[in-house]
């Protein structure tokens, strides 16, 4: 029990260390990252009965996407911000349903969705981290 206590610690202290370092491309990495963590966990916990535990996860996954969302900038971002944002949106909705339905096919539409999104926010690099050049630092 105490090895599993430290082991928390320390990959609490790492993801802390990572948010500290994070530029805010890397922040939004994190979080789709660690939204579609909790979806897979939450599909594992249904899978094993465990529902105390579903809910736990899908609860940390909506929170994360509704930061996600709060997140947007809608005068820069115009309609491609306010397509995310009703994604976002359908995401949260989607999730909900899956947690009182205990649907995992909702799991894995909304993972499958923030999956496409992480791949495209990960493909994409700001053109400068700091004042090196982008390709400098590839």
């Amino acid at each position: 029990m105490m090895s599993r206590n430290y082991a928390q610690q320390y990959r609490q202290s790492q993801l802390e260390g990572a948010v500290m370092d994070a530029d805010p491309h890397k922040l939004v990495a994190l979080l789709l990252s660690g939204a579609c963590e909790r979806i897979r966990l939450a599909e594992a916990c249904l899978e094993r009965g465990d529902p105390a535990r579903k809910g736990k996860a899908i609860g940390e996954a909506c929170a994360i996407v509704g930061h996600l969302n709060g997140s947007l900038d809608h005068e820069a971002g115009g309609e491609v911000a306010g397509n995310l944002s009703s994604l976002y949106d359908y995401v949260v909705r989607r999730l909900t349903e899956a947690n009182l339905d205990n649907d995992v096919e909702a799991l894995r539409e909304c993972l499958s969705l923030l999956g496409e999104i992480e791949t495209a926010w990960n493909a994409i690099r700001p053109a400068v981290v700091g004042n090196v050049p982008a390709s400098a630092t590839a």
